[in-house]
Parts: structure tokens; sequence; C-alpha cells
């Protein structure tokens, strides 16, 4: 059952059209990957996704609901959360006071102590980080740190923008791994990532975006040989 239908979506920034009729689904439990060159629309897709930009044309079908254009607030109410590229945690707050910022929403208040075992059962250097301040930690403990304050937030649906980028190649396994501890726990995940090699590894379906369009779409292992996308972003 597809929990997000992204249907012929456009998207402008000012005179200039980023998005030229968006289309893909996302199952539920599955992990979705979207694929393409820096500038391709992958990071526009998921700001539309969740009310950051306004859609010009198209809808955006969550739970059966049409979620285009809704305030940025209520999508984040309805269980989407977004993990942005270059993390954005709090520098001068401590680690558990950053992922306790997300645990104000509604839905999460009541699931609160839950979800923060829950971070730290994935998290363990958070755990043991949990009174330091945030600026203090290295690159990769601060990608565990938004990825855990977005799961404080309770979510359905995580969409996580780039979350290697700029990580050491040991903490970039790291990452990965815990996206696909996420999914084995039923987690539904929306991944825009350039490391598209590790990406095919985990990912269930992905679909390649090129100039603001989706021109190929399918299941990992058979993009993984197809020698268009093997040469474009494999390098073979």
């Amino acid at each position: 059952m597809s929990l997000l239908k992204v249907e012929d979506i456009s998207v402008y920034y000012g005179d200039i059209r980023a998005l030229w009729g968006v289309s893909f689904s996302v199952e539920q439990g599955n992990t979705v990957a979207l694929i393409g060159a820096n500038g391709a629309g992958k990071t526009t897709t998921l700001k539309a996704i969740c009310g950051l930009l306004p859609l010009s044309d198209g809808r955006i079908i969550y739970k059966n609901q049409n979620i285009a254009n809704m305030p940025v607030h209520q999508v984040v109410e309805q269980g989407i959360t977004l993990i942005p590229e270059g993390r954005q945690i709090f520098p001068k707050m401590t680690v558990e006071e950053n992922l306790l910022v997300g645990s104000y929403l509604r839905r999460a208040k009541a699931k609160r102590s839950k979800n923060l075992a829950r971070v730290y059962e994935l998290f363990p250097r958070l755990a043991e980080r949990r009174k330091q301040v945030a600026e203090t930690l290295s690159g990769g403990e601060q990608q565990m740190l938004a990825v855990g304050r977005g799961l404080m937030q309770d979510p359905d649906l995580i969409m996580l923008d780039e979350p290697s980028l700029g990580l050491a190649p040991v903490i970039v396994h790291e990452v990965f791994s815990v996206i696909k501890e996420l999914a084995r726990t039923g987690l539904t995940v929306l991944l825009v990532e350039q490391n598209v090699h590790q990406t095919l590894k985990i990912a269930d379906y992905c679909y390649v975006i090129e100039r603001g369009k989706v021109v190929k779409g399918g299941h990992s292992k058979d993009l993984e040989e197809d020698s268009a996308v093997r040469e474009a972003y494999l390098g073979f």
C-alpha cells in the first residue's frame, strides 16, 4: 500500500522552474531513494513534500489525503519528518536538549520517554554524550543527533537529505546501517543521497531525477545492473 504518492508536481523558484511534473510513490515500510546529480531537484522535492516550497501544479497524497501546500507544522503533525542537509542542530544546547526539542509535537509528547530510549538504543554514543554540548560533537555524531531528533517526532515517514555528506567513510557506513535498522523496525524512509553505491544496497526502490524530471525508476537491483545508471552514477 502506498503511504505517499507524489503526482505530477511542479515547483518554481521565482521564474525558474525547478520541478517538471515529478511523480513517484513510496510504499509503506519501504526505503525509497531519489538519486541524481547536484541541482537535479531532489532536495526541492523533499521540501515540496513537507510544505517548505509551494506547488504550482500537482498533488501530494499522504495516507489518502492531499497535503499539497499544507503548512509545514500540519505536515509534521501528520507524521512526516525531514532530516535536512547540513544537520541544522542547535549547537549551544546539549545532546538531550536537542533531542527533546523534537518531542513537543502533539503526536509525540505522550511517547517522549519511549522515543528517547529508542534513540539512545540506536545511538549509544548519544547516550554517552547526552549532557555534552552539541557543537563539540564530531560530524558523524551530529548527524546521529539530527536523525535522533527527527525520530523524537514519532514519524511514520522519515525523509533524509544527504545524510552522509561530508562524513568519513567509517561513519558513512554507520549512518547507512542506521537507515537499514530504521527500515527494519517498519519505518518508511525516503532518502536523497549522493552516495549512490551505498544507496542502491539499502533501498528497495529508486528513482532517477535529472533536470527536475523523473527519468527512470525501478527496483534497486535492476538499476544497479542498468548500464546507463552504472556509467552515470557508479563510475563503471
